[in-house]
């Protein structure tokens, strides 16, 4: 498969699925789990991790997670995909906790985070994204007593997800055109389009919206 082509006349990167990655289909005990309570085990697990202490706990429950995605049989290319600049901040972060509290306590921040990371994208990655909003929009039932509906919330969510990558994918090109043009060095002529077409793709989004009533009384 090719790619497009962007306006700077370079090729078009692949869509951006962020860390929390796609749905991959499949029929694994992973895929036939119920949406709630793989939300619900990946809330136990992200207290289990902070409750936790130590490297071994972390390792263990890292293990665990990479042994759910095996199971899974998710494509690990793409897995990684997601995973590598999450593991690139989580060096980062690691190095400071080195310095400042030791080995043990910067693993254990690193394994966790990646933990958390991996379990989020083993969610998402075998739940579809209906089913998993579907869940959160019953969870959300009670809010209808301080005048949101839970639909609504469901579908802020569903929007903030989907802007992620737009927003991720959008800096990159606009990057790559200002790069063609030999201002690669310019912080506005990277900022200045991707925020242009982040307020366009905003208001395309709200008149897709509102043509189809929501957001109405």
């Amino acid at each position: 498969m090719r790619w497009r082509r962007s306006g700077a006349g370079g090729p078009r990167r692949p869509p951006w699925a962020g860390p929390l990655g796609l749905y991959h289909p499949g029929a694994s005990l992973v895929h036939r789990a119920h949406p709630g309570f793989k939300l619900a085990t990946l809330t136990v697990l992200g207290v289990v991790v902070v409750v936790l202490r130590g490297p071994v706990s972390s390792i263990v429950a890292l293990a665990l997670v990479v042994l759910t995605a095996l199971v899974a049989r998710l494509p690990w290319h793409r897995t990684a995909r997601g995973v590598v600049p999450v593991l690139a901040t989580a060096v980062l972060i690691g190095a400071y906790q080195w310095w400042a509290r030791g080995p043990a306590v910067a693993t254990e921040v690193v394994v966790d985070l990646l933990t958390l990371v991996l379990a989020a994208t083993v969610l998402t990655a075998t739940t579809r994204a209906d089913a998993l909003l579907a869940v959160l929009a019953r969870l959300a039932r009670p809010l209808r007593h301080v005048g949101l509906p839970p639909e609504t919330f469901a579908l802020a969510v569903a929007l903030v997800l989907r802007a992620i990558p737009v927003l991720v994918t959008t800096t990159l090109e606009a990057r790559d055109a200002a790069r063609a043009r030999g201002l690669d060095r310019s912080p506005r002529a990277t900022l200045v389009p991707a925020a242009v077409r982040m307020v366009a793709h905003a208001h395309a989004t709200g008149d897709a919206l509102a043509a189809r009533g929501l957001g109405e009384d």
